[in-house]
Formats: C-alpha cells, structure tokens, sequence
C-alpha cells in the first residue's frame, strides 16, 4: 500500500511559518460527505472535526465561522453576537475566491484574504481538533490554544444541533 504524502497547501505552510505542531490526516474525499465523512473515516468524534465556514454580512464583507461538525452555525445569534444586520454563507465561487480554497477544502490558515475569525465556544475546550488542511480529503490536527494564538478568533456561541 502505497502511502500519500500530505500535500504542501497555503494552509501548511502557515501553521508551519506560526510554529504550530499539527499531524496530518488524509481520507478519500466524498462529495458532499462534509464532516461525517471526514470523522467516520479518521474514526474520530465527528463533534471534534471542525468546519471552516465562509459566510458574509449584509455589507458583502466575508468572515471565518469555524464550527463543530456536528453542529450548525445560527446565523441569527451570529449576526446578534458579531454585531450586523445579517449574516449568511458566501455562494461557493465567492467563498472560493475570498479563502483561496475550494469548498471542500477551505482552511482558515493561509487564506488569500484575512477576514476575521469567528470560533465556537465549546471548541476551545476540546483536547484536539481536527481542521481542514487546504485540501479535499485532508485534516490536520492540532490543539485549539494554537489556534487560537495564530487566528486570534473571536469566540461566539452560535451553535445549534446539527
């Protein structure tokens, strides 16, 4: 069995140029399989995969949600907590062009352009998380605190049962 490497992405370079320690994860990406496809493969709590969502506010300007898999982003709370009118996910093309990333792949490290970072509260808790690595079918794992030192989040609790 021949094994992968784990591809050089925007995203890996980054965690690489901050010093953060991080493993690698690749599965075999399934189109629209999201993050319990991800979890069942790497055989991990599907509440530990974490999402990078692209969304944007009412002005067009996008934003980083990164969320529990298992869960979905209240856009409403969101909107409250971050303080705009609205928010709601990017269309792929446009999250595409903002991150640098395909939908599928989106990392929030090295994204083309720096947009502010929204995290789920309860994923700072976790002792590890896996995060989208700049490519289909490729996670890293790392601790949240380095997350947090290198994205310098800010911390909202929008979640809803997924």
């Amino acid at each position: 069995m021949k094994t992968e490497h784990a591809p050089e992405t925007p995203a890996t370079k980054f965690l690489k140029a901050h010093k953060v320690a991080f493993s690698t994860h690749l599965y075999p990406y399934e189109e629209h399989g999201g993050t319990k496809v991800s979890a069942r493969e790497l055989n991990v709590d599907e509440h530990a995969v974490v999402k990078t969502l692209v969304m944007e506010d009412e002005h067009a300007k996008p934003l980083i949600v990164l969320m529990h898999g298992d869960c979905k982003v209240s856009t409403k709370e969101l909107a409250r907590q971050v303080g705009c009118k609205k928010v709601e996910p990017c269309k792929p093309e446009v999250a595409n062009r903002h991150s640098g990333y395909l939908v599928g792949g989106t990392s929030p490290f090295g994204t083309k352009k720096a947009m502010p970072v929204f995290i789920e509260k309860g994923i700072l808790s976790l002792s590890v998380i896996y995060i989208n690595g700049g490519r289909r079918g490729f996670l890293v794992g790392i601790h949240p605190h380095d997350l947090l030192r290198v994205l310098q989040p800010i911390v909202v609790e929008a979640a809803l049962p997924g």
